[in-house]
């Protein structure tokens, strides 16, 4: 059951109107978690803050952005951004079998997606610690420091809507994620 109501573009208060709006654009309808976050006009303009800045200054491809946000959601239990990620990974390419792969942590298809998606695995699960040799993994594997440098941008925004998932009780209005094989 949601703590935090989810509002409609007539309910959201004054100063989340906007981007609330915004969001319901890009997304074709205003999802819960963002009509949760428009309770708020600080939460959701934190929200929209790092998504633009993302968005001006990324340089990842769909693919990439969608894996990490996969092995986030994944690592940190969020049944809605795992729902909300897997129909934005099929659309950034990716298959069934590999959505899964990448959230169960196991990323056999694709070496250097392995590697950017066991940082921020480690990284969410370890209050953004990487240990050296997945650190060294991932260069190894052709990410450069600047391209690590950047992941940290997509790992914290996903954090930070798991984290408002968890902490808002958001009710999912997206397809549930297939279920991982135990």
């Amino acid at each position: 059951m949601p703590r935090i109501p989810a509002h409609t573009l007539d309910t959201a208060p004054r100063g989340s109107k906007d981007l609330a709006a915004t969001m319901e654009k890009r997304m074709g309808k205003l999802l819960n978690i963002h009509a949760g976050m428009a309770h708020s006009p600080v939460v959701i303009a934190a929200y929209n803050g790092i998504s633009q800045a993302i968005a001006a200054h990324g340089t990842f491809d769909a693919r990439t952005k969608e894996a990490i946000a996969l092995a986030v959601g994944n690592q940190n239990d969020c049944d809605y951004c795992q729902g909300a990620h897997t129909l934005s990974g099929r659309k950034a390419g990716l298959s069934e079998e590999q959505i899964i792969a990448i959230r169960a942590g196991e990323v056999d298809f694709d070496p250097k997606l392995a590697a950017i998606t066991e940082v921020a695995r480690e990284a969410a699960a370890r209050t953004g610690n990487v240990s050296e040799p997945v650190w060294q993994a991932a260069l190894d594997a052709g990410w450069t420091d600047e391209e690590l440098a950047e992941a940290f941008a997509h790992i914290a925004a996903n954090l930070f809507t798991n984290y408002f998932n968890h902490y808002a009780g958001t009710e999912l209005d997206v397809p549930a994620a297939p279920p991982l094989n135990s």
